[in-house]
C-alpha cells in the first residue's frame, strides 16, 4: 500500500451524529471509503462494499477529502468518522496526519481483519469482529494484530472498543468468547439490522423497526440473564431514525 496513494471514496456527508457505539450522539462528518475484504450476509452498505459499485467510488487525495470535510463543517474542526466497507484497506495515514494538524479528530470502525501501523494515530478505534450470522470467517490473530498496532505508538494511542453485531445465540456466544480474550477493552453489543421492510418511495430499503426493537429487547434480556454487567447494549440509533437511507 502506497503511503501517498489516492483513497477510494464512496461518500462524504454530514455533519450528522454518530449513530452507534461508544460515540453515539457525537457530531461528526462521515468519510465512507469504497472496498471491503468481507461480504457479510446482512451488510447494509453494499454500495461501499460490492465491486460492482466500484465505478461510483471516487479516487481522492487526502487534501481533497479534508477540503470537502471542511466545507461541510464550515471550516471548524470536527470528529471525522472513517467507515466503509473496510477503511483499513485504504491509505488513510496522510489524511489523519493532515487533519490532526488542523485540529480534527479521527474515529474508525473496522472488522479487525487488517492491521495498520497508523491505527496508533487515531483518536478512536472501533473493532467490530463479524459473528457467525455474517457467514464470514473470524481470525483471532488478525484482531490481536489490530489491537497491538493501535497500542504501538509513541503516545497513548486511540480509545479502543469492541463492538459486536448480534443476531442470535450463536452470535452472542461468539461475542462472549472474543471479548473474554480482551477483557481490558470496553465491549458493546448491538442487534443486527437484517430485516428489511417495504422499500421507501426513494427506492432505498426500509427497516422493520418492530423486529429490530424486539431483537434489542431479546439482547437486553440475555445479557441480564448471563450477568454480563460489564458490557453495553446499544441500538443502532441512526437506523431507528433514518432507516437505511444513505448520507445521514
Amino acid at each position: 500500500m502506497r503511503r501517498h496513494g489516492k483513497i477510494r471514496i464512496s461518500e462524504i456527508f454530514g455533519p450528522t451524529v454518530q449513530g452507534e457505539g461508544a460515540l453515539l450522539g457525537l457530531p461528526t462528518v462521515f468519510v465512507r471509503t469504497g472496498g471491503c475484504d468481507f461480504r457479510c450476509s446482512w451488510c447494509d452498505t453494499l454500495y461501499a462494499v460490492d465491486p460492482s459499485f466500484r465505478a461510483d467510488w471516487l479516487p481522492m487525495t487526502a487534501h481533497d477529502i479534508l477540503d470537502q470535510v471542511k466545507k461541510l463543517s464550515g471550516g471548524r474542526p470536527v470528529l471525522v468518522t472513517l467507515s466503509g466497507g473496510n477503511p483499513a484497506i485504504q491509505p488513510l495515514e496522510p489524511l489523519i496526519d493532515l487533519g490532526q494538524a488542523q485540529g480534527f479528530t479521527f474515529a474508525i470502525e473496522t472488522q479487525g481483519s487488517i492491521a495498520r501501523r497508523w491505527f496508533a494515530k487515531l483518536d478512536h478505534l472501533t473493532l467490530s469482529p463479524k459473528p457467525p450470522s455474517s457467514h464470514t470467517t473470524f481470525n483471532a490473530g488478525d484482531l490481536a494484530a489490530c489491537i497491538a498496532a493501535a497500542r504501538n505508538g509513541m503516545g497513548n494511542g486511540p480509545a479502543i472498543t469492541l463492538k459486536f453485531p448480534v443476531a442470535d445465540e450463536a452470535d452472542l456466544a461468539f461475542a462472549n468468547h472474543v471479548r473474554s480474550r480482551h477483557p481490558d477493552i470496553p465491549c458493546y453489543l448491538q442487534p443486527v439490522n437484517a430485516t428489511p421492510a417495504a422499500p421507501h418511495p426513494d427506492g432505498v430499503d426500509g427497516v422493520d423497526l418492530d423486529a429490530l426493537t424486539e431483537r434489542y429487547r431479546w439482547l437486553v434480556t440475555r445479557v441480564a440473564e448471563n450477568g454480563w454487567f460489564d458490557v453495553r447494549v446499544m441500538p443502532q440509533w441512526h437506523v431507528h431514525v433514518w432507516g437505511n437511507l444513505r448520507g445521514v
